[in-house]
């Protein structure tokens, strides 16, 4: 699901479908954010625009993008990124969209950001939640209100010490693919109208 880098297909010597979160986290934001039409679909790289985009056309939202600059030095690049907003977020809802999270630190300087240029909630919606490392701590500490990520990795532990987190559960959708599979039906029609 939500494959980081399509790539990936061409090492398996079988089929393989990318299955997509996207229909779960517009769903998300349909029935869970109120007035959500008002609110500010957010990349935190260049890299997840394209998903964040499609998110915010398909829902007709507002969409903006962080830029990350990284100036060589001879500290680690992650300290030494400048994140700049291309948008407009002030006095807006804020939903910062990613694929995954791992250690956290990407998407936790996204909301310190967004909430230093006005933002008055900040939702983080990420298909996988690796939360590696220093994560919840750095999670439970950031200016992000919910961060919600999928149970493509198990989420129980991290949602005991972490009240911010929600898990939506893909089971049905792998399900429902299985299904399509096992009868020969198309997969791409569980993602074209949702």
């Amino acid at each position: 699901m939500d494959l980081h880098d399509p790539q990936y297909q061409g090492f398996f010597d079988v089929p393989v479908d990318n299955l997509y979160g996207k229909p779960l986290i517009k769903r998300y934001i349909q029935q869970n954010i109120p007035n959500f039409k008002d609110a500010v679909v957010i990349s935190p790289d260049a890299g997840g625009a394209k998903r964040a985009t499609a998110i915010a056309d398909e829902l007709d939202m507002a969409f903006a993008l962080i830029h990350k600059e990284r100036r060589p030095t001879k500290y680690t690049e992650q300290r030494n990124a400048s994140m700049m907003l291309v948008g407009d977020v002030k006095d807006k809802v804020c939903i910062l969209v990613d694929d995954l999270i791992d250690t956290g630190n990407t998407i936790t300087r996204a909301a310190k950001l967004l909430k230093k240029e006005g933002a008055t909630h900040i939702y983080a919606l990420l298909t996988h939640g690796i939360l590696s490392g220093d994560a919840i701590p750095r999670i439970n500490a950031s200016a992000i209100d919910k961060m919600v990520v999928t149970n493509t990795v198990p989420q129980r532990d991290h949602m005991r010490v972490c009240p911010k987190l929600e898990c939506l559960d893909v089971s049905p959708v792998f399900a429902e693919a299985i299904r399509r599979v096992h009868h020969g039906e198309s997969i791409s029609v569980l993602f074209q109208h949702n």
